[in-house]
């Protein structure tokens, strides 16, 4: 069964969830990590949204 269509609205506070294939990493190592904060920053900053938390583990990123 398809999954219900995803409120979008302005103002409306996202979760973001991203998990690696079959739980597989996708952060093996130091850059991995400061690659992504940096790329998360730039992308908040050009789209002028807030991040208020983020979360990153070897298999996982979380967003709020």
């Amino acid at each position: 069964m398809p999954r219900k269509a995803r409120l979008d609205a302005p103002g409306v506070l996202q979760h973001v969830i991203a998990r690696g294939i079959e739980k597989r990493e996708i952060f093996s190592c130091g850059e991995d990590y400061e690659f992504f904060v940096k790329r998360l920053g730039k992308l908040v900053n050009d789209a002028g949204i807030e991040c208020f938390a983020w979360a990153l583990l070897t298999n996982i990123f979380i967003s709020l």
